[in-house]
């Protein structure tokens, strides 16, 4: 007999079927806003992937896509308070319309460096699209363009989100009873 998934026992905050409409209605939103656009989506690993993933399918104009690696967390769930990039844009964003794409805007450390380094590259536009959103946990100021869900302040794994690398292959998003140490 085979033990049940410690996965299984993590309470469930936003239902796959759910989070499967949401991004479908975000995608709807930007293939309104960007029309005779070729929108360049933008993915912050390891986190977004699995929505950028659905974002792009249901986008009814066409788009490209990068990725970005950021460290900022390192193991567990403790920020260093520092971002760095461990894996930059594979293409140049002059002159393109850019959105980056991120799983969660928590502090908004990440996404303000973000937009810092992108910015300076001078794409015609530049735009945040966040799965989650956790405004009672932001230092930095700031607002997503495009927002999936806003959240409380529990810490959540699945759809792509972590906790020291497991847990991103849930279908939906769950929050840890016994977060660790942030």
């Amino acid at each position: 007999m085979t033990e049940p998934s410690p996965a299984l026992e993590l309470p469930v905050l936003l239902e796959a079927v759910r989070l499967q409409a949401r991004v479908g209605e975000l995608a709807a939103e930007i293939s309104r806003d960007y029309r005779g656009c070729t929108p360049h989506l933008v993915g912050v690993l390891k986190g977004a992937w699995i929505f950028m993933a659905d974002l792009a399918r249901g986008l009814s104009i066409p788009c490209t896509v990068d990725f970005l690696s950021i460290q900022s967390y390192g193991a567990g769930a403790v920020s260093s308070g520092e971002v760095k990039i461990t894996k930059d844009l594979d293409v140049r964003i002059e002159g393109r319309d850019v959105l980056i794409v991120e799983d969660i805007l928590d502090t908004g450390r990440t996404c303000h460096y973000l937009q810092g380094v992108l910015g300076a590259r001078s794409p015609r536009s530049l735009k945040l699209v966040t799965l989650l959103d956790k405004p009672s946990r932001r230092v930095i100021p700031m607002r997503a363009d495009y927002t999936g869900f806003e959240i409380p302040d529990v810490f959540v794994v699945g759809y792509g989100l972590d906790c020291d690398q497991k847990f991103r292959h849930l279908p939906d998003v769950r929050y840890l009873l016994h977060p660790p140490e942030r």
